[in-house]
């Protein structure tokens, strides 16, 4: 097989097989190359000592001396370049406390996680697998590089990273790989939350995110998401339903885009379902009022103990707060379709949940939708998609909804003597709604007339 190495990495390796010693592309570049896909990084690995590397270039720095690591620098962009290694014991299911180099290429793969990472290219020799990484490509299969059990033992991030490669290329798990994380799965508990958090949002932002069952599966969310699990544990008796609640969020997540704060916010929309679940007593169906409310505070929680950056628990907290929302019609459900909308309702929604958010609850809610039972589906997105029609039609028109495109300021207000303090806020308030229902109203000389009258 033939891959196409960058010139830069071709560069590295010939210069290092120059000075005598051996030199390959490894790990995750060569199996997305075998993959057709485009790697993110090159690591190469080589029988030369660090010193030995650090000799053959002209910029280098130290990335991981103690692990035989130097990042080799051409033309302003990293390589890094690794010692073959024997991995001593790994204390913190993170790194080993010390490594011993080799000379032998197959002892170096022997301690890669799974077969698929531990293949080797150089333009001299082709392809080197020496563990069956192309078979288990071809099988389309996750397999762990010797014994499951003692690669988990060395890492035990690499059971996350098990179940996220299967959802990014929709592999299975091979049944020994899959019982030895099942046997070992309470031993996530030792790798950080920062870690585990970038595993998930790879897993959920991947072409299967509903894959999140196979991580509930194994026993991996009942230690670092057990509120995933209650949800998969949740019958939803009700019309509007087909499956349980942790089901509905995996399909719902399935239908969304692929970006993260709109996976994230699918993955959360349901979560306190569990926890507000009631039966109507006269129907039998059952209810959950104030889901979205105790779901956003739940979502924000678990983000913080997953220790997200506070941009995107905001964003996620405030779709999820919303993504039930209706807008002010309280519309009949056998009717929904034949509704006329009222444009100053659809103003009203973004004013309320937020003009940078209010699209994205739209894709939301309609994600939601989709991943309900048949009953009124129809309707439901016929409605959402007037939504998105009127919305649009809003934002062409460039029509106010929010205070900061009032045509009058607080300044304009005290300027005109109107007293500062609890007044002022009063009073743009009254002027932004009053501009909500009627756009032609934001014009300086109205308001400034109308917020007068409005403090005498």
């Amino acid at each position: 097989m033939k891959i196409n190495l960058p010139e830069k990495v071709k560069t590295i390796i010939q210069t290092i097989e120059a000075s005598g010693h051996e030199a390959y592309a490894v790990g995750g570049c060569v199996r997305d190359s075998v993959l057709g896909r485009d790697p993110e990084d090159w690591d190469i690995t080589t029988s030369a000592t660090p010193a030995e590397v650090k000799s053959l270039f002209r910029r280098t720095f130290n990335t991981g001396l103690q692990h035989g690591t130097v990042t080799v620098l051409l033309d302003g962009e990293g390589f890094e370049v690794t010692t073959y290694r024997i991995d001593g014991i790994y204390e913190d299911k993170r790194r080993p406390t010390e490594v011993t180099y080799t000379s032998k290429l197959a002892d170096d793969l022997k301690r890669r996680d799974f077969t698929m990472n531990a293949l080797a290219y150089n333009d001299r020799e082709g392809l080197i697998d020496q563990y069956g990484g192309m078979n288990d490509m071809k099988a389309k299969m996750i397999r762990c590089v010797g014994e499951a059990s003692d690669r988990f033992g060395e890492d035990a991030l690499r059971m996350m990273r098990a179940v996220r490669f299967s959802a990014q290329l929709g592999y299975s798990i091979e049944e020994r790989t899959k019982q030895a994380i099942i046997d070992k799965a309470a031993d996530i508990n030792l790798i950080s939350a920062e870690r585990i958090r970038v595993e998930l949002v790879k897993l959920v932002t991947s072409p299967n995110p509903d894959f999140l069952r196979v991580a509930y599966e194994v026993g991996l969310t009942a230690q670092f998401f057990p509120e995933f699990d209650a949800c998969m544990q949740t019958e939803q008796k009700h019309p509007h339903h087909c499956h349980n609640v942790g089901a509905h969020i995996l399909h719902a997540m399935k239908a969304i885009e692929a970006e993260k704060v709109l996976r994230l916010s699918m993955m959360f929309h349901d979560i306190a379902k569990p926890l507000t679940k009631t039966v109507n007593e006269k129907t039998g169906n059952d209810r959950f009022k104030g889901h979205a409310e105790k779901g956003a505070e739940m979502a924000r929680q678990i983000m913080r103990r997953l220790k997200f950056d506070n941009a995107t628990i905001d964003k996620v907290y405030r779709i999820v707060f919303f993504h039930d929302y209706d807008i002010d019609l309280n519309p009949d459900f056998d009717h929904l379709g034949e509704i006329n909308i009222p444009d100053k309702y659809v103003r009203r929604a973004i004013s309320r949940i937020g003009e940078d958010i209010y699209p994205l609850y739209l894709k939301v809610h309609s994600a939601d939708v989709a991943a309900q039972s048949d009953y009124m589906k129809a309707e439901k997105l016929n409605f959402l998609a007037k939504l998105s029609r009127i919305y649009e039609k809003i934002q062409a028109a460039g029509q106010c909804v929010t205070l900061k495109d009032l045509a009058i300021t607080g300044n304009d207000l005290i300027a005109a003597g109107i007293p500062k303090g609890k007044k002022i806020g009063q009073t743009l308030k009254a002027l932004l709604d009053d501009v909500i229902d009627n756009p032609e109203h934001n014009e300086k000389e109205y308001l400034l007339e109308k917020a007068i009258n409005l403090c005498d």
